[in-house]
């Protein structure tokens, strides 16, 4: 997985002077930089329909783990469970992890002491990890450690239910096996944490991608795509249901592809843009994440003819660098993502929303290949990135196959210069805006000022505005009148 997929619904931008973890003006957002320091978990909220049992659930990490969590508990409220939003009134405990770099782990680790100083005051409670770490640790954390009562990988969601009983059994449980058809596509996710105006739909899971990098073919299988029939019908649920906004989730969704039993239908990632751009003229439509080597001309030109598919993409590139680009297995090199972009503008104009992943200090990167990232950089001018020093991930290609020989000084001070050029271009961008009409979908109450709205532009910029008579779930004009790198401030001219 790019790492960009890999954390908070408001895509996260680069607004450091050095690379550290800080707060978006006005909205109390963790912007992951050095370090991928992540934002706080997600966690299952409160519940009661009087169910005897209660589950508690963390997540951390991709957009893909949220929704995986929402599925979770979908199928446990099925089967005997409320929510809670205590850990210390559960019966079940799930961590819903991620394993994209060695600090995640190291904090479902802390995570995992904490818990289970709980236990001891609650013998009975229960403790489960879920996710990307679960494969890779299930003896250390069930028979070494002794940190868990059950392993629940990505595709093994269904058997929860039975795990469950075998632990309430007094036995260790564990399922971690990988699926080629699991897509859970008859199952309606529970919206956790929802502000009841955007959420995410999973059109996809696995990956046939074999970046360097990256442990995500190993931890969640081989790449399947979900019935276009289900993913409309859960659309048009959720706008019934009165949201506005879906974002079609995917490792790399320009590869979907489904084909119906007869063969009489077949559906690829533009098709099914359409198909859900259909269900209603003011559901907006998002997506994340594309990959440079996937991305036609034939989605940009569907997303150029529906207004509600929202002008944003983000096309990790990782280095801009050929030889590392090669090293890290992305198969393009850089004058293809360059030509990439240059689809993008000429179809879409200046005004689409690009973003980024880079990472820094892959194996054998040298200055000048750094440079070259920041000069790709210059060219693009994303409006945000995720940015990250190379963290060796073991049981990768790169682990197996690559030295990691760039010293972490030398990461971090080139993390630090990409970090720096991106504030630079987030803050160029968002200056063209300033004096522009946008509309803007209200999603909630500034979190600084409860007299003060936040709603994102079709480019995916938070803007922040005065609240007058709008509420949660309208469309309004907002004329941008400042800016910083992070954040569009402006006024209502119509709703």
């Amino acid at each position: 997985m790019s790492p960009s997929a890999n954390h908070i619904p408001y895509i996260c931008k680069a607004n450091a002077k050095e690379p550290m973890s800080e707060l978006i003006p006005d909205l109390d957002i963790l912007i992951p930089t050095d370090k991928n320091l992540e934002p706080e978990a997600r966690i299952s909220a409160d519940t009661s329909t009087g169910k005897q049992r209660k589950l508690y659930i963390e997540s951390y990490g991709c957009q893909m783990n949220f929704s995986d969590s929402e599925i979770v508990t979908s199928i446990l409220l099925e089967n005997g469970f409320d929510t809670t939003s205590q850990a210390k009134e559960a019966d079940l405990i799930l961590l819903n992890t991620c394993a994209i770099r060695d600090n995640a782990e190291l904090k479902i680790r802390n995570r995992l002491v904490h818990l289970n100083a709980l236990k001891r005051q609650k013998p009975n409670m229960m403790i489960g990890i879920l996710g990307c770490m679960a494969e890779r640790l299930k003896s250390k954390l069930l028979e070494e450690e002794k940190s868990v009562d059950m392993v629940v990988g990505p595709d093994a969601y269904r058997s929860l239910p039975e795990l469950v009983e075998e632990v309430s059994d007094g036995r260790k449980a564990v399922n971690v096996i990988l699926s080629r058809e699991e897509t859970y596509s008859d199952i309606t996710p529970v919206r956790l944490n929802s502000n009841g105006v955007t959420a995410f739909v999973s059109i996809m899971r696995g990956c046939d991608n074999m970046c360097s990098f990256c442990v995500v073919p190993f931890t969640r299988g081989r790449e399947r795509s979900r019935d276009a029939h289900s993913i409309v019908a859960e659309a048009q649920d959720l706008f019934d249901r009165g949201f506005c906004e879906v974002t079609l989730l995917g490792q790399n969704v320009d590869s979907y592809k489904w084909e119906s039993e007869n063969g009489e239908l077949k559906v690829n990632f533009a098709q099914l843009l359409e198909m859900v751009a259909l269900v209603h003229p003011d559901l907006r439509i998002r997506f994340s994440t594309s990959h440079p080597k996937d991305i036609t001309d034939e989605v940009l030109y569907t997303m150029k003819k529906y207004d509600n598919i929202c002008k944003y993409i983000h096309l990790p590139a990782q280095s801009g660098n050929s030889r590392i680009l090669k090293l890290m297995n992305r198969t393009y090199d850089r004058e293809w993502y360059l030509g990439r972009i240059e689809a993008i503008r000429n179809i879409l104009g200046e005004e689409c929303g690009i973003s980024t992943d880079s990472i820094t200090g892959f194996c054998t990167e040298t200055e000048e290949e750094h440079q070259d990232t920041l000069s790709l950089m210059d060219i693009v001018k994303y409006d945000y990135a995720y940015m990250f020093a190379y963290s060796e991930r073991p049981g990768t290609p790169a682990a197996k196959k690559l030295t990691d020989d760039i010293p972490a000084e030398v990461k971090q001070r080139r993390l630090s210069e990409v970090i720096a050029k991106q504030n630079e271009h987030s803050l160029e961008r968002n200056l063209l805006r300033v004096g522009q009409v946008y509309k803007v979908l209200v999603e909630g109450t500034s979190k600084r000022n409860e007299d003060e709205l936040c709603g994102r532009i079709d480019a995916n910029c938070m803007v922040i505005f005065p609240k007058e008579n709008l509420k949660k779930g309208d469309y309004a004009m907002v004329k941008i009148l400042s800016c910083t790198a992070a954040t569009l401030k402006g006024e209502v001219v119509s709703a």
